[in-house]
């Protein structure tokens, strides 16, 4: 009974998720279109800068969908990256020196942070690559412990 409801469930995520990328995937084509015609009239660098970057953000998030759907996880690294270049794509839309301090300083503040989480990362895969997963718990006696399964991303246990 348990087996058949969290099956249904991640069905339907999968459904949602695939959903997101069909949308995703024709919002990206209507973006690319539209780039292409502003190219017509004379240029504004601003603008197609401003879209090339959306573009590569809606890249990003289409291939942070297609790996949750084939590892039924979210990848953190891919997660960061949008938000490294969504940050620096309204950086580089305003301009360093029409941003004020505040706002540059949080930017700088929340890129430095980002930057720890990818450095936290690489830090957890090498120390962690290292760790038997075939001992069981000592506490329980089995191997479905609470760091293997965060290891190995088996969820559920049923």
């Amino acid at each position: 009974m348990r087996d058949t409801i969290v099956r249904n469930l991640e069905l339907f995520q999968n459904f949602i998720i695939v959903s997101l990328c069909v949308g995703l995937f024709c919002v990206m084509l209507i973006r690319l279109g539209e780039m292409y015609i502003s190219l017509l009239k004379p240029l504004n660098f601003q603008l197609i800068t401003s879209d090339i970057l959306f573009i590569l953000i809606l890249v990003e998030l289409f291939r942070l969908l297609i790996i949750y759907l084939q590892e039924q996880r979210i990848s953190v690294g891919a997660a960061v990256e949008v938000s490294l270049v969504s940050a620096l794509r309204e950086v580089i839309l305003q301009g360093v020196l029409n941003i004020p301090i505040g706002r540059l300083l949080g930017v700088c503040a929340f890129l430095v942070v980002l930057a720890g989480l990818l450095l936290v990362r690489v830090w957890m895969f090498r120390n962690f690559s290292s760790v038997n997963l075939t001992n069981p718990d000592p506490v329980n006696g089995n191997a479905e412990s609470s760091e293997y399964q965060a290891l190995t991303g088996e969820r559920y246990s049923f």
